[in-house]
């Protein structure tokens, strides 16, 4: 992880991101992702979309997205020729952090339930499943 750098995506990120995904990301149950919602996040909230950077290549992405209330991680993903060497845990670390600057004092995550590859790295961290509640949606 030597050179590795952690930074928010920036515009020109967008379609690298969206490629990244569909190689690294488990794209199961969920509504196709676009640029133009990548761009509607970074015009929203420019440092929520974090990402693991190897030289010129992402090998890792995290939205550590805040409503001013609440705290969220959605589509952590690590490359797979890269993952269990720690940069899952440090993107999720750096939103971590990013919410305590913000004044988050509590953060869910978004994991499917039968990806049990993504449960190691979420029970590494300290994230438990919350019995109590479940997710309601609606596609609009």
């Amino acid at each position: 992880m030597a050179d590795l750098v952690l930074r928010t995506a920036q515009a020109h990120d967008v379609n690298a991101v969206l490629a990244f995904w569909r190689m690294a990301g488990e794209d199961a149950h969920r509504p196709p992702d676009t640029a133009r919602a990548i761009a509607t996040l970074h015009l929203r909230d420019p440092d929520a979309l974090i990402l693991a950077v190897d030289g010129d290549q992402i090998v890792g992405t995290v939205i550590a997205g805040w409503d001013g209330w609440r705290c969220h991680l959605y589509r952590l993903a690590v490359a797979p020729s890269r993952r269990r060497a720690g940069i899952g845990q440090a993107l999720i670390g750096a939103a971590e952090e990013r919410f305590r600057i913000l004044g988050g004092i509590r953060v869910d995550a978004m994991v499917l339930d039968d990806n049990e590859q993504a449960h190691r790295i979420w029970r590494a961290c300290g994230y438990r499943p919350q019995g109590e509640w479940s997710r309601w949606i609606k596609p609009l």
